[in-house]
């Protein structure tokens, strides 16, 4: 899954540590879903989505289906 925190995190001047504070996560797992490593709960999407104040699918992009060859 691609996402766009680094990009809304860097407009607003925060850290990696700020926003896992803000959404109630430790700055590793903020670390690992912006480097695509991990895929957030749908909960936890939502709560990023929420504090950078835009629609989930602003901020996440899922990837395509895979098809059989």
């Amino acid at each position: 899954m691609k996402n766009k925190i680094r990009m809304l995190r860097a407009g607003r001047r925060w850290s990696q540590a700020e926003l896992a504070g803000r959404v109630g996560v430790s700055r590793n797992s903020i670390n690992s879903i912006e480097n695509g490593r991990y895929n957030p709960s749908l909960s936890l999407a939502f709560a990023i989505a929420d504090v950078f104040e835009s629609r989930i699918e602003e901020v996440f992009e899922r990837d395509a289906p895979k098809r059989d060859a």
